[in-house]
């Protein structure tokens, strides 16, 4: 009897076959026109807007890494996108760290928290996992409300760019866009090597049949907390790079609402794809910064593209379109 097909897997007939470095033909071509948009997209678009998009992007494939090939969903995610940022403010402003550095730092403090809240969440699954997720971020945001390196209500304010190594000023938005394309294609490319990894078809074999996968002799517990780890440092990544080019944090990155909005970048652009965390990030960015005018209005927008998104276009926009095309994207 065939199986159902999931949300994320391959269309029905499609053969997954690697080509230069892992990548699909299909995955090469999108890759070529990713670099290509990045390269031409700051002369012809507001580098900060684009350096917003690529910071949200990144943090929406280290999301998809958990969900997409893992199966497990986390609505807690702003805590390590907002914690990066705070600690990479902190380490800019106070500590007077380089920019790399301080990014560096905000990853480590979301990888552990990644690693203790990890440890605590993945002994239960479905409805009770993502509940313990969202608890213990709040927790985080409380945390942030009250520790006094934070700034309270008020944030971290002028956060310093400061010199790539010590030597290259981030001061012009030019500069600091190919740093954050770089931090982003880094991170974009670390996240393929690692799903398409041995350790990556583990990750699948999980999310497919964790019973089937545990009487193989795979310590699943253990692969789901390294993939909850590293989905947390990459986030804590994108968190810290947005705060730095924005010369601010605060408390919307590690509100609630921030775990829900990377949810819909997800689901928008396709899950278990490697390009529809970008695209859906794309999507979402792009609508909040051009209908900024209509106000509350642009939340009710987003709802109903969710609920659309959910009800007609399951795979995404990337997966309908591999879908279309009979290729895996």
């Amino acid at each position: 009897m065939a199986s159902e097909t999931t949300v994320g897997a391959m269309p029905a007939g499609v053969h997954e076959s690697h080509g230069v470095w892992g990548f699909t033909k299909a995955q090469l071509t999108a890759l070529v026109l990713l670099v290509a948009f990045l390269a031409i997209g700051p002369f012809f678009l507001y580098p900060v807007f684009l350096m917003k998009l690529l910071c949200f992007a990144l943090f929406a494939c280290a999301f998809n890494l958990l969900i997409g090939y893992v199966g497990l969903l986390s609505f807690g995610h702003a805590a390590y996108f907002g914690m990066g940022g705070y600690i990479a403010g902190h380490a800019a402003k106070v500590w007077g760290l380089t920019p790399e550095l301080a990014i560096v730092a905000g990853a480590i403090v979301a990888g552990f928290q990644g690693w203790v809240f990890g440890w605590i969440a993945i002994r239960r699954q479905g409805i009770y996992f993502a509940m313990i997720t969202l608890a213990l971020a709040q927790m985080i945001y409380f945390l942030c409300v009250q520790a006094p390196f934070t700034g309270g209500e008020d944030g971290i304010q002028a956060i310093p760019r400061g010199s790539l190594f010590g030597s290259i000023s981030l001061s012009n938005d030019m500069a600091m866009y190919w740093f954050v394309a770089a931090v982003f294609l880094f991170g974009f490319l670390m996240i393929h090597r690692i799903i398409h990894s041995p350790y990556g078809q583990v990750l699948k074999a999980i999310r497919e049949n964790e019973p089937r996968a545990t009487s193989l002799g795979y310590r699943t517990d253990d692969y789901k907390l390294v993939a909850f780890i590293l989905s947390a440092t990459l986030a804590g990544v994108a968190g810290a790079t947005k705060s730095l080019v924005f010369g601010i944090a605060t408390l919307t990155d590690v509100h609630w609402s921030m775990s829900g909005e990377v949810v819909l970048m997800t689901l928008v652009g396709g899950l278990g794809t490697v390009f529809g965390p970008v695209v859906g990030a794309a999507v979402i960015v792009t609508m909040q910064n051009y209908l900024a005018e209509m106000g509350a209005w642009v939340t009710v927008i987003q709802g109903g593209i969710f609920v659309t998104v959910v009800l007609a276009f399951r795979r995404g926009i990337v997966g309908e379109i591999a879908n279309v095309f009979r290729v895996k994207l």
